[in-house]
């Protein structure tokens, strides 16, 4: 089969038909428009300051922001797995790109976001889509803590208006340039962050529904511009904002770049599928519907390449702006894409308005963005009620998000929970002498020389070693072995391998190994070994301890 051949069958995959096409089969009438339209409009409402903040704390400029909310949020409504998913730059993005761009320019994050694309299109060709699902629960919180203190502190300069010398990436280093330009800050910048704030705290209390972050953004650039403030805003620091289409670009492509962005492409890749695939769970529940995981991976990945084509930044699904879009009365992914085509209007229009927002406000913004994203209740709850080897490894993953790089947090979260879960499986599995089974007292009927023993729990690597080492201690070697492996679930390699050493051992002393309970997974496993090799022969088997009896 040719290469398109299997690319077109794989794309008529029901699991990949976006729900775009399946609300219009259903019928789309003026009604269902009229409801898109009005969320389409509140969302785009939302995204707008948004879009701008987490460019600037990504080191773009604003203007980048809103290109990757229009762009990647057409495609993700047009291709999406979810009927309400909203897409756009998000701020679990920001650390990852604002250190891309400082090490390889905007050129080496193009590049970056082309290939997370084509890994997250990958992905759902393979049907990964469902196995992301098993990321443990406290990297995620761990590396979502962490990127949201990280946001903090990037925006204590700009909250205060600090004159810092040079642009430090790493947070202690930034930390002490902080201290060093106290004397530096700005009294008229700190009144407008602080009236920011209060704007957004006092309408998110009052009128949670109304737009908090455009009024305060509306309310302080008039007030900046009236009363001739000496503060930074958008135009001091980025210039006038471009309001054309933006052009199709093109990154310079080499192996040693790939190499080099390799890391940094699956770490969007990674949190692209992860934010965009809870925001799918967050929007079921809201509306009862069910998400299609493999075609939410297949536009994330497909509206981070044209993002990345037109240079944007990288995009998912973003939560808020999803259950924005629910509550506004969303019926169908229309709501996306008119949220889109209103935020290219809005930048067509009004885009050289931007150049007047102060920056002091956006830094509100995103502080108040990374206050709720930390989400201290979930991290108190997992502390308070959660084994310590989670609250370990929250804590792990939390400090090398904050500290060293998030490539390395989530690879070092993800491998200490796999040891973790491994450590807690061997120690569940248990091998013991066999007391009894449901057709009685097993072992008071016994003849001489049998020895009968169970395996509770799998028999992977991590208990191999105990289920040989409790074979060695039986004193006296006898002349039949039972072994009830029924509450066996699974044998890996090592566990044959194991499996295999007992029998050898028995073999020598002359023991004859019953094997009773097989359970169709491990059967299937030891047939294969049967067929491979003749280390099994002699093994005998039996459906129950009690049948075992009767080979005796």
């Amino acid at each position: 089969m040719a290469l398109t051949d299997f690319i077109k069958q794989e794309l008529n995959r029901p699991d990949l038909t976006p729900k775009l096409w399946t609300a219009w089969r259903e019928g789309y009438g003026f009604a269902d428009f009229k409801a898109d339209f009005i969320a389409g409009l509140t969302v785009a409402i939302v995204a707008l300051p948004l879009s701008m903040a987490i460019a600037i704390a990504s080191n773009a400029s604003p203007a980048v922001g809103l290109k990757t909310a229009f762009v990647a949020g057409f495609w993700i409504s047009v291709l999406g797995g979810s009927r309400h998913q909203i897409g756009g730059p998000t701020a679990a993005f920001a650390i990852v790109v604002a250190n891309i761009i400082g090490q390889f320019g905007m050129d080496g994050l193009i590049l970056a976001t082309l290939m997370a694309g084509l890994i997250l299109m990958a992905a759902a060709i393979f049907r990964l889509g469902a196995f992301l699902k098993y990321v443990p629960h406290p990297v995620v919180i761990g590396f979502t803590s962490g990127i949201a203190v990280t946001i903090f502190i990037t925006q204590i300069g700009a909250f205060f208006g600090l004159k810092i010398a040079g642009n430090p990436t790493e947070v202690i280093e930034r930390l002490h340039a902080y201290w060093a330009a106290l004397a530096s800050i700005s009294a008229p910048t700190v009144a407008v962050s602080l009236f920011s704030l209060f704007i957004i705290v006092v309408f998110r209390r009052l009128r949670p529904h109304w737009p908090y972050f455009l009024i305060a953004v509306v309310a302080t650039s008039i007030a900046a511009l009236l009363l001739h403030l000496p503060i930074e805003t958008v135009g001091h620091k980025f210039g006038e904002v471009k309001t054309t289409i933006p052009d199709i670009l093109f990154p310079t492509i080499t192996l040693a770049r790939l190499q080099a962005l390799l890391p940094s492409a699956l770490t969007i890749a990674f949190l692209a599928g992860i934010e965009s695939l809870l925001s799918a769970v967050v929007a079921d529940g809201m509306t009862g519907n069910r998400h299609r995981s493999n075609a939410e991976l297949l536009s994330q990945g497909f509206a981070n390449i044209m993002s990345a084509i037109t240079g944007g930044l990288p995009a998912t699904g973003a939560i808020a702006r999803t259950a924005t879009n629910i509550r506004a009365g969303a019926k169908t992914p229309m709501a996306g894409i008119l949220h889109a085509t209103l935020l290219l209007l809005m930048l067509l229009v009004a885009g050289k308005l931007t150049a007047y927002i102060p920056l002091a406000t956006l830094a509100a913004i995103l502080m108040v963005v990374a206050w709720n994203m930390a989400e201290i209740d979930r991290v108190i709850r997992l502390f308070r009620f959660s084994a310590t080897s989670d609250r370990l490894i929250l804590v792990v993953t939390f400090a090398l998000t904050v500290f060293a790089d998030l490539t390395v947090a989530v690879e070092v979260g993800i491998v200490l929970s796999a040891i973790m879960f491994m450590h807690h499986m061997s120690e569940a599995a248990e091998i013991e002498e066999t007391t009894s089974d449901n057709l009685g007292n097993l072992r008071e009927s016994l003849p001489k020389g049998v020895e009968a023993f169970q395996i509770r729990g799998p028999l992977f690597f991590g208990a191999a070693g105990t289920f040989v080492d409790a074979i060695e201690r039986i004193d006296t070697p006898p002349t039949h072995f039972i072994l009830n492996m029924e509450e066996v679930p699974f044998i890996d390699a090592a566990g044959i391998a194991a499996l295999l050493d007992v029998v050898g051992r028995l073999r020598k002393s002359k023991t004859t190994l019953i094997i009773t309970g097989l359970r169709p997974n491990a059967r299937k496993q030891l047939a294969k070994v049967r067929a491979t090799t003749s280390q099994l022969s002699g093994v005998r088997y039996a459906t129950s301890d009690a049948g075992a009896l009767d080979l005796l």
